[in-house]
C-alpha cells in the first residue's frame, strides 16, 4: 500500500541523479489520510530513511552491467533500480513539514513515485539492551 507521493524535480530518470545527495533540492513528500497523523514527532530527527517504489523500473534482470563495461553483476550485487522487487531507500535530510507534507533533501527518484514509508535514520538509534552472548554467533 502506498501511503502518500514524493515530488521532486526531476521527470524523467535520465535526469534523475544517481545517489541523493544532502545539499540537493529540496523534495516534497505528501502524506495521503490517515496516515498524515503518523508524521507527528518526525521532525524530531535530523535525518529519515525514506522507502519508495520505482514504478519505472523494469524487473526482468538477474544479470546487470551498470557501467556498461561489460562486466555483468548480479542484481543483489548493485543498487540499480533494476530489481525483482524495485524498492528504493534514501536517507533524508529533514528541511521542514508544512500540512500533511515533509520537506526533505537527499532523494533521487522522478517526480510522483509512490511512497511506501518513512522512518528515522536507524544509525541514530542506540541499542536498546546491551549486548548478549549469542547476539552475534552465525550459525
Amino acid at each position: 500500500m502506498f501511503i502518500g507521493v514524493i515530488r521532486t524535480p526531476w521527470t524523467s530518470r535520465l535526469v534523475t541523479p544517481r545517489q541523493g545527495r544532502a545539499d540537493g533540492p529540496v523534495c516534497r513528500i505528501e502524506i495521503f489520510e490517515p496516515w498524515r497523523q503518523a508524521l507527528d514527532g518526525v521532525d524530531k530527527f535530523e535525518r529519515l530513511e525514506v522507502l519508495y517504489w520505482l514504478h519505472l523500473s523494469r524487473r526482468d534482470l538477474v544479470m546487470q552491467s551498470p557501467a556498461n563495461d561489460g562486466a555483468a553483476r548480479g542484481t543483489f550485487a548493485l543498487r540499480s533500480p533494476v530489481r525483482p522487487n524495485p524498492i528504493g531507500t534514501s536517507i533524508a535530510t529533514f528541511a521542514g513539514m508544512e500540512s500533511g507534507a515533509l520537506l526533505v533533501r537527499g532523494l533521487d527518484c522522478v517526480d510522483g513515485t509512490p511512497l511506501l514509508d518513512i522512518k528515522p535514520d536507524r544509525t541514530l538509534f542506540k541499542p536498546i539492551a546491551p549486548p548478549q552472548p549469542g547476539d552475534f554467533e552465525t550459525g
